[in-house]
């Protein structure tokens, strides 16, 4: 496979059109009719979907890889919980060694080999109860039987697991937006961008661009504090870059979209040479082998997850980047209102 292009965590094809899309483009119009079917036989009822007994939110993408789904879930969840909702989550568990039919519960503390690198992050920041599995109607299924208390459902990707009816469909999309605007596998479209959807979220600068359809909700990132991995001592973006100014730093980042990483640590000051490994993509001494032996280097929350076995020396050159997200105020009040009409009991 080729190499993405600029760590867009795609590859060079799916940013535009060329040659190549047009050779591969009957095997996107195939998986386009084969796509098509499937959806048919499901709003024919020829396929079921499992109707749960709470309502179910679904944050997914259009295109193949992350669009910064895991902190607007988290961002979510923590808004649901302060007003008065108790959420669970939902996920497939991609990367996880743990491949068998049943779902697995996840804590703070589980193995992200076990249950993937995501859904021990959503633990960790939400402290919902979280649950993966190949079928995330199953996944469903099990957390709420273990879980009464639990009252809305947001499952961690899923757009295309019919299998599970929704309640409410949020599409998540970033600076990449639908590529070369192709599908699998000459672009990287898993649906077309005009797929139905509740509402589409996005920087507002992003949003400006596209017809997405239902309502639009701009979310603001920007970074967060910066900490030790081990240690915990903290520091905010403008203290770290004044105590490493001059200095060689490293960023590595195995995410949906490594670029706009190294691109949010490069806007506050931080000189980084950026390297990118594959998203869910376990971590090792070796991946950290172009850097420099003495230079401090940046990592993702989510990589943190995977970084227990990584060796004593490299650790203490850890740095966690935290990101915080700014939900439009007009997004949870709206949400609440479709969770409300999903249960029978519709607000004003």
């Amino acid at each position: 496979m080729a190499q993405p292009a600029a760590h867009s965590g795609w590859p060079r094809w799916w940013l535009r059109r060329s040659l190549l899309t047009w050779v591969l483009w009957p095997l996107s119009a195939l998986f386009a009719v084969l796509s098509g079917l499937r959806r048919a036989l499901y709003r024919l009822g020829l396929l079921r979907s499992v109707k749960l007994n709470a309502p179910v939110v679904v944050v997914g993408n259009l295109t193949v890889g992350g669009s910064g789904k895991t902190p607007l879930i988290a961002a979510l969840a923590q808004g649901l919980q302060r007003a008065g909702w108790h959420p669970g989550i939902i996920s497939r568990g991609y990367g996880r060694t743990s491949t068998g039919e049943a779902s697995l519960a996840v804590h703070q503390d589980s193995d992200p080999m076990m249950c993937g690198d995501e859904p021990v992050l959503l633990a960790q920041l939400t402290g919902c109860p979280v649950q993966v599995g190949r079928k995330r109607a199953d996944a469903a299924r099990d957390l709420l039987a273990a879980h009464p208390s639990v009252d809305v459902l947001l499952s961690d990707d899923g757009l295309q697991h019919l299998a599970l009816a929704r309640d409410v469909e949020l599409v998540v999309i970033d600076q990449r937006m639908w590529g070369n605007g192709l599908l699998l596998p000459a672009g990287p479209l898993r649906e077309s961008p005009g797929r139905r959807r509740d509402a589409t979220l996005g920087a507002s600068a992003v949003l400006q661009q596209i017809k997405a359809g239902g309502r639009e909700f701009a979310l603001t990132r920007s970074l967060g504090d910066i900490s030790k991995l081990l240690g915990g001592e903290r520091l905010t973006p403008a203290q770290f870059a004044q105590r490493f100014s001059g200095q060689p730093l490293g960023a590595l980042a195995g995410i949906g979209h490594p670029g706009q990483f190294f691109a949010m640590l490069r806007a506050v000051g931080l000189q980084v040479q950026g390297v990118a490994v594959g998203d869910h993509h376990p971590l090792s001494d070796a991946s950290f082998a172009m850097f420099p032996e003495s230079c401090p280097v940046l990592i993702t929350e989510k990589d943190a997850i995977k970084s227990a076995h990584l060796s004593p020396a490299l650790r203490e050159r850890l740095w966690v980047v935290g990101l915080r997200l700014e939900l439009p105020g007009d997004l949870l009040p709206w949400l609440h209102h479709r969770l409300e009409i999903a249960r029978g009991h519709p607000t004003s």
